[in-house]
């Protein structure tokens, strides 16, 4: 008997069939039985459902006579399985790789119950998957599984049988079974519900659902107006509840889900046909007016929509809809007249101040266009009040970010007045990008480009025959924006080389190190404890920052590891921090807890780096900075022909590498299995490395720049590489050759040898 049974009813899912049902067969959890129903399919759907029978036994397919919708379909499937669980998927959704291990890990978890509800996650004909809305109902609260009156809330996901796993015995003992018709999960899903005993949730995005650019409920008029079997679902979940007495307490939920669902019908665009839409509207007011039930608390934002049912003419509708539509219209034309006004009534108020004397005392700092206290501009701004006390500090930030800033340091948002008095009036500007280009650079006032890491992909001008990476590029503008600088700081003779000849102007470049850096040099192991204590790593275990850098020949955030199995091949004592690239705004993994922590939140990437004991990158320039904590680095370079295809580099990472090169996710699994990642040959590429990118990351650069740059000191020693002491990694006195729990590598791990480069050798972008 397998554990799972997974049901796939297919009906005009010809391209995405195949793709659906090697989700399921490639599982690394493998016992189950893969139930493949041909709804009557005038496609190819039947020959790939036999296809894949011949291939693999553990599919049984199944042909109807004829076509008997998805619900028939589904029955016809359930009437043939014999797992344990049971699993329903659409033709044209897949199963999230390692799914099916976590879902059967949860149930074991949680004692075998009745109905597990699963997360999933929308995609799209643009490769954007978005996670379901309601994923706050699914957050585990220990091993015990619940009754729904305990956790109510999950009434108000949608009714879709595709985000649980079901148990056979209790789905036959009920006599669960599929209507027909259209919203066939309706009367499924809230009798299920309502019915378990046991019902556990799991936090983790198990099923990507397709939607398709046409629907086949909208294409057609005839197809359109199945949407009228809602009434009929509905009225066989109150039957549902009328033969079971002591669900009658769930009767006013229900009520409000009703109403919700079929005003969600009538007012999303495309639906109806517009013929049907009064008579629909009729029928919805009778359903309100037969199954109105007292109790059923209403959202304000709902109230109209419900108003709208409750009277049931399109008449009435339609003149809500009018005047809502002249309100908003209203509220626009107001809304741009007011944006325009403020926008002038701003410029006003900066040419007025542009015109006050500077100050002297004052310098602003920016870094990432609004983020948080950070970077290069944060490390100077603390060396600011340090060594420059009299000199008074703004951070501009967005609002989300003020929680970053220091007390003792002003906060201005982005685009306000007092945004605009600080960069009229401040003598010191820095920044690790561009200002704002409506500025006007006044004489008397200092401008540091601090940049924001070692560049190994193309930059500057030199991306000007890189369009996939320049995209829009104004380089003219760009060139005005380094005719400001007056500073441009630089973390090594190759940083140097590049940024004067890719960002051409009169500034001068101080090659003093990146402050950001000094903090390494700085913290003590008992910081490095309670960063670990905050980030909850346990003690004992080895803690693994991985953090890739974009990719501009991609649109969407590119997976490129399978972290899961990354770590179960791994073993219980290592951990894997997550950090995405803050370009895409999501994180790389959703199952984030356990041994998987998501960081990409996380205010500070320095804070990261000396609480983990290893880091894994691809081409980002965290690496140039994590080389001054001296510990491992290996190189995950799975796309470096692409990549160098589309970005362009300085150098080939491959043959001057800080430790070990990964070209495949398996090479990077024996890579930790073997040692080699903290192996003397590692060691080894790490003090070349170190050696050509880390000669003034000292402890001290920031101090050096606020000398020269406020005091107009100079002449700050340089700490030899050789006489610094970064704080070790917590892992660094464990004993780890028996961590991993793989075998060796069948051949040799890969371990590139250091070549001759030239001296313009860079490193990627920031995080």
């Amino acid at each position: 008997m397998p554990r799972f049974s997974v049901i796939v009813p297919a009906y005009k899912v010809q391209a995405y069939l195949n793709e659906c049902l090697e989700s399921v067969l490639g599982q690394s959890y493998p016992d189950l039985e893969l139930i493949a129903v041909d709804d009557c399919s005038p496609d190819a759907c039947g020959a790939l459902i036999d296809e894949f029978a011949a291939r693999d036994a553990r599919v049984r397919p199944v042909h109807l006579a004829e076509n008997a919708g998805p619900g028939r379909a589904r029955n016809a499937g359930l009437a043939l399985a014999s797992g344990d669980y049971l699993i329903f998927l659409d033709g044209d959704d897949t199963l999230t790789p390692d799914a099916l291990r976590a879902i059967a890990d949860r149930l074991k978890e949680t004692s075998e119950p009745d109905v597990l509800v699963h997360d999933f996650a929308r995609t799209y004909w643009s490769g954007e998957a978005v996670r379901d809305q309601s994923a706050q109902q699914l957050t585990e609260e220990g091993p015990a599984p619940f009754r729904l009156d305990d956790r109510p809330g999950l009434l108000t996901a949608l009714p879709v049988v595709w985000n649980k796993a079901y148990r056979r015995e209790f789905v036959e003992r009920a006599g669960f079974t599929f209507p027909t018709g259209c919203h066939e999960a309706t009367p499924w899903t809230y009798p299920v519900l309502m019915s378990a005993e046991t019902i556990a949730t799991l936090d983790r995005v198990c099923v990507h659902h397709r939607r398709r650019r046409t629907s086949g409920l909208t294409t057609n008029t005839t197809r359109a107006t199945r949407h009228f079997d809602i009434f009929e679902q509905y009225d066989r979940v109150f039957a549902y509840l009328d033969s079971h007495p002591e669900l009658a307490h769930w009767r006013p939920v229900l009520f409000r889900r009703m109403v919700d669902h079929v005003s969600t019908v009538f007012v999303e665009r495309g639906r109806l046909p517009r013929v049907s839409r009064a008579d629909f509207l009729r029928k919805s007011r009778d359903h309100y007016r037969r199954y109105r039930t007292p109790g059923a608390k209403v959202r304000i934002r709902t109230r109209l929509r419900h108003a709208l049912v409750r009277l049931g003419t399109h008449r009435t509708y339609r003149l809500l809809s009018l005047a809502s539509s002249l309100n908003k219209r209203a509220l626009k034309l107001g809304s741009k007249l007011l944006h325009r006004a403020r926008g002038a009534a701003l410029r006003l108020h900066y040419r007025v101040q542009r015109r006050l004397p500077l100050r002297a005392d004052r310098a602003v700092f920016s870094s990432h266009r609004g983020r948080g206290h950070g970077c290069n501009p944060g490390a100077l701004e603390s060396a600011f009040r340090t060594f420059a006390p009299h000199i008074r500090t703004t951070w501009i930030a967005r609002p989300e970010h003020h929680h970053t800033i220091p007390t003792s340091t002003r906060r201005v948002r982005p685009g306000s007045a007092a945004y605009w008095t600080a960069l009229a009036r401040s003598k010191y500007l820095v920044n690790n990008v561009d200002f704002d280009g409506g500025l006007v650079k006044r004489p008397g006032q200092i401008m540091v480009q601090t940049q924001h890491g070692t560049p190994l992909k193309h930059m500057g001008l030199d991306l000007q025959d890189r369009p996939a990476a320049a995209r829009d590029t104004d380089f003219a503008e760009l060139l005005r924006g380094a005719d400001d600088w007056d500073y441009c700081l630089s973390a090594n003779r190759h940083s140097t080389l590049i940024w004067e000849r890719v960002f051409p102007s009169s500034y001068t470049t101080l090659e003093y190190g990146l402050p950001r850096n000094d903090v390494f040099q700085q913290a003590t192991s008992a910081d490095v404890a309670r960063l670990r204590e905050s980030l909850g790593i346990p003690e004992g275990t080895v803690a693994v920052l991985y953090a890739p850098t974009y990719r501009d020949y991609r649109r969407t955030q590119r997976h490129t590891l399978d972290l899961e199995r990354v770590l179960r091949r791994l073993g219980p004592r290592f951990v894997v921090l997550t950090r995405a690239h803050h370009s895409y705004d999501a994180p790389l993994t959703h199952a984030s807890g356990g041994r998987l922590i998501d960081v990409s939140d996380h205010p500070s990437v320095e804070s990261l780096c000396l609480a983990s004991d290893a880091l894994v990158t691809d081409y980002s320039s965290l690496m140039f900075d994590y080389a001054n904590l001296d510990r491992p680095i290996v190189v995950h370079a799975d796309d470096w022909e692409a990549y160098e295809a589309a970005r362009g580099t300085y150098f080939d990472l491959r043959a001057f590498p800080p430790g070990a090169v990964a070209r495949s996710e398996d090479e990077l699994i024996d890579i930790f299995a073997t040692g080699h990642w903290r192996g003397s040959r590692s060691t080894q590429l790490r003090a070349a490395f170190r050696e050509r990118f880390c000669p003034y990351d000292d402890g001290r650069a920031a101090e050096r720049v606020v000398r020269r740059v406020v005091l107009g000191e100079s002449g700050t020693p340089v700490v030899p590489l050789s006489e610094r002491h970064p704080v070790p990694s917590a892992a660094a006195a464990l004993q780890l050759a028996p961590l991993a729990t793989v075998p060796g590598p069948a051949g040799p791990v890969p371990m590139p040898v250091p070549v001759s480069v030239s001296v313009s050798v860079s490193v990627s972008e920031t995080l």
